[in-house]
């Protein structure tokens, strides 16, 4: 065992598969005075007990990317640091029982092939050729995948600490953590063995994640379930097929039943995600042990009943085998299933790496990302799928359990666009919720607020099962035309409860505005939009900025960027700064009054000049409450953004609607809102807006001031300006069909796969399916042809000139 080192640049808390590869990558990246402190031996949390799988299918983008990455690491780390490794790369099939499972599949499939990999859509006769044993006759296919495979977690852990070892990093077992102090800018880790210095600390900690966050007063948004799968005696049939063929089956998934089953030696591995499933050390009276390294819970295989029939009616060699053993640990889940891999929110230098689900999949990719986030304060792609400060202050204990366990109980489950999850609702409510809900609202939760999606009337089919489908058409879509429609002719009003707000005020503050964005700052009584980049020039944020006074400002945001901009804005401030950064987010509230007749409402209600004009914002009264009228709209029509307290909103909101009854005036929610602002052209953040797009990729050129002497990403944007920009943002309609495109649906020239999309809707004023995209340059310009695959057939794309598709000119909006 090695002694504790009394200082070190990094210390990594947890020793799995996960905390070691961000040791080995941190000494990839040269960092090699790090220290990993284990409280037990390597691998004895959730890592010793993992089945192992190996996929790279996701229908994230970002995890996807980190999947592959392990893929291709595992193949080659074993030879690289002469370490034995059991890796198999067996491919896998994910079998299909539906036509919209199908069509996920067809999209992973596009995603996959734009990552360089060779995913196919498989029929039946290539399913029994690679799966003899397999019944088929209520398949409708499958989707193979030949890089899954799986691999001895154990042997993998291993080998990277012995990578990590031999480029000088240092692993300290049996060294539990028992705390953590603040020192000037450095960190104090304790532990049983002494202290160690450091400038920089990982959460690596697995399950016991939540547990370690508390020692820097972090409260780390976790549960832990419990995960079995069985194992079973050799299978006569399967071991002569095996030695006929030389390798193992296929890992085979059966992803609407919700279990996978893999060839283990000559028997069978099944792992079930069952439904009745079941938390671990949730409660006071079950509390998490101090030490349960190595050890599992009894067996509960009553929950995993229906699950071994299913799997024997659908190999039905697996009902002659007899059962070898039960393995039955924690695993942790996060509220949305995705890990935390990233800065630790509101803690200065510290990290997170923790609470992953597929920690053996991902654990090669996490490494590698974390140790980009701490070695160079940025990620190659854009994880804010994994982001730790995606999560914000309503996560509380029971809103982590409810949601775990949903996402357990459906971790196979397609991810609908229109579908939202049961579990966990109503954490925050505008103070016009029950209002809205009178109106019909259909609600969906934005970093815990409950926004409307939209407005259903007597009749509509509003159940859950009704949003299941990838097609435009639904129980929404009649609504949503409508309500677009009383948008463009009369007026609509949208309760936007959460939009994330900082006021920055102090002196200096206009100039470092200008340092840290790419274009102006608006004078007193304006609104302008600004952009942040990093310092590779690529799109970190979009913020309004609303200028009060000379150095005093108000920033808006998307609701869920909430940590991620606050903390983006507080690390830009220099140490010695007396400009102050308020939160105000829970202090107000925000209607949305737009269309033709907004101003005639506004006009019987309003004590303000409604003359002035765009982009102006003016204090004022409504019925005696005070509110600001800001004169933007996200939607592109004459409209005013009408912000207030809280304690006022639901007074300001009841004059208005009184006031509208004679011009027409509906609710309308943010799936209307997402068609209007696509046909504008306008951004979402982290579709559009990502740091997988530099500003000028994202087509926001005009949104930069070059004669600024100096601001953070210029010199990078002057270098690739200078270069040539290779791709560009585009927008485009597309002959869709029934089926919009979806969120990184490839861009096909020809024979050429030459960009993606980021976002995709109808445009109900303009009655077309609209893409946003980026393409490559050449391509990008108007009137280009192409096409765009949407579940995996390719449809004419038109790419449009650079105007808003509707009101070109911006004369509604300027009205």
């Amino acid at each position: 065992m090695s002694e504790i080192p009394s200082t070190s640049r990094v210390v990594i808390i947890g020793g799995g598969a996960v905390g070691v590869s961000c040791l080995y990558h941190l000494a990839k990246a040269g960092w090699t005075d790090c220290v990993l402190l284990e409280k037990n031996e390597l691998t004895s949390g959730s890592t010793w007990h993992a089945a192992g799988n190996v996929p790279t299918f996701s229908a994230s983008w970002s995890i996807m990317h980190m999947q592959r990455y392990s893929t291709e690491l595992y193949k080659r780390v074993g030879a690289e640091v002469d370490y034995p490794m059991n890796y198999h790369v067996t491919g896998s099939l994910r079998v299909a029982h539906t036509d919209e499972r199908m069509r996920e599949f067809q999209r992973v499939k596009a995603m996959g092939r734009y990552q360089g990999m060779d995913i196919e859509i498989v029929g039946f006769d290539d399913i029994k050729q690679r799966y003899p044993f397999l019944e088929t006759h209520d398949l409708k296919g499958a989707l193979y995948d030949p890089n899954d495979g799986d691999i001895d977690p154990a042997q993998l852990t291993q080998a990277l600490a012995k990578g990590a070892r031999e480029m000088g990093a240092k692993i300290v077992r049996f060294c539990a953590v028992t705390g953590v102090r603040r020192d000037g800018d450095e960190w104090v880790i304790s532990t049983e063995k002494g202290d160690v210095r450091c400038q920089y600390v990982v959460n690596a900690a697995g399950y016991r994640a939540e547990e370690v966050g508390r020692m820097f007063g972090r409260e780390v948004p976790m549960m832990v379930m419990s995960h079995q799968y069985i194992l079973f005696e050799e299978i006569p049939e399967l071991a002569a097929w095996s030695t006929e063929h030389g390798r193992k089956l296929p890992l085979l998934r059966d992803v609407d039943s919700s279990y996978y089953l893999r060839q283990e030696k000559t028997g069978m591995n099944l792992g079930p995600y069952e439904r009745n499933c079941r938390a671990h050390w949730a409660t006071p009276d079950d509390p998490m042990p101090d030490d349960f390294s190595f050890q599992l819970y009894p067996d509960d295989l009553d929950r995993l009943e229906w699950y071994l029939n299913d799997a024997v009616e659908r190999v039905p060699i697996l009902g002659t085998a007899g059962l070898s053993r039960v393995i039955n640990g924690p695993i942790p889940y996060t509220p949305d299933g995705n890990p935390l891999i990233g800065p630790m929110p509101g803690v200065p230098n510290a990290f997170e790496a923790c609470v992953f689900t597929f920690g053996i999949a991902q654990s090669g990719g996490a490494g590698k990302v974390l140790a980009e986030w701490v070695t160079e304060g940025k990620t190659e792609w854009d994880m804010w799928s994994c982001d730790p400060r995606r999560f914000t202050n309503y996560t509380d204990p029971q809103y982590c359990l409810d949601k775990g366990m949903e996402i357990y109980g459906n971790e196979y489950a397609i991810h609908f666009p229109r579908h939202v999850w049961p579990a966990g609702r109503d954490r925050k409510l505008s103070p016009l919720h029950n209002r809205m809900k009178e109106l019909g609202g259909q609600f969906g939760p934005y970093n815990g607020w409950e926004r409307a999606n939209w407005y259903a009337h007597p009749g509509d089919d509003t159940s859950e099962h009704s949003t299941e489908t990838f097609r435009r058409e639904g129980p929404w879509l009649r609504r949503v035309r409508e309500e677009c429609h009383a948008v463009r002719d009369h007026a609509g009003i949208l309760d936007l409860p959460g939009f994330s707000r900082f006021r920055v005020e102090g002196e200096g503050a206009r100039n470092w505005l200008l340092s840290i964005t790419t274009g102006p700052i608006p004078k007193p009584g304006r609104i302008g939009l600004a952009y942040f980049a990093d310092d590779a020039g690529r799109i970190v944020t979009e913020m309004s900025v609303m200028a009060i006074e000379e150095e005093a400002f108000v920033l808006i945001t998307a609701a869920v960027a909430q940590w991620h901009d606050r903390e983006w804005l507080e690390k830009q401030l220099p140490k010695d700064s007396t400009i102050r950064i308020t939160d105000v987010t829970d202090r107000f509230s925000c209607q949305i009054l737009t269309g033709p007749e907004s101003r005639a409402i506004l006009a019987k209600v309003a004590d303000a000049d409604l003359s002035k004009g765009w982009l102006t914002h003016q204090p004022a009264r409504i019925v005696g409450r005070d509110c600001r009228l800001v004169r933007v709209s996200f939607a592109g029509e004459l409209g005013w953004e009408i912000h207030s307290k809280v304690e006022d909103t639901a007074a300001i909101f009841d004059a208005v609607w009184q006031s509208g009854t004679e011009h027409g005036l509906r609710p309308f929610g943010m799936f209307a809102l997402d068609s209007l602002r696509l046909e504008k052209g306008y951004r979402a953040w982290k579709v559009d807006l990502s740091t997988d797009y530099s500003i000028l990729e994202g087509g926001l050129e005009r949104f930069v001031r070059w004669e600024k002497p100096a601001f953070v990403g210029k010199s990078a944007l002057e270098s690739e300006k200078q270069q040539g920009v290779r791709k560009r943002f585009a927008t485009m309609t597309v002959d869709a069909g029934e089926y919009d495109a979806p969120y990184m649906s490839i861009i096909w020239h020809g024979d050429q796969i030459v960009g993606e999309t980021t976002s995709g809707g109808y445009g109900h004023r303009i009655d077309r399916s609209i893409a946003l995209g980026v393409v490559r340059t050449d391509l990008a310009e108007p009137g280009t042809s192409l096409e765009i695959e949407i579940f995996g057939k390719r449809h004419r794309a038109t790419v449009q000139p650079d105007l808003p598709l509707w009101d070109p000119q911006n004369e509604r909006i300027r009205a």
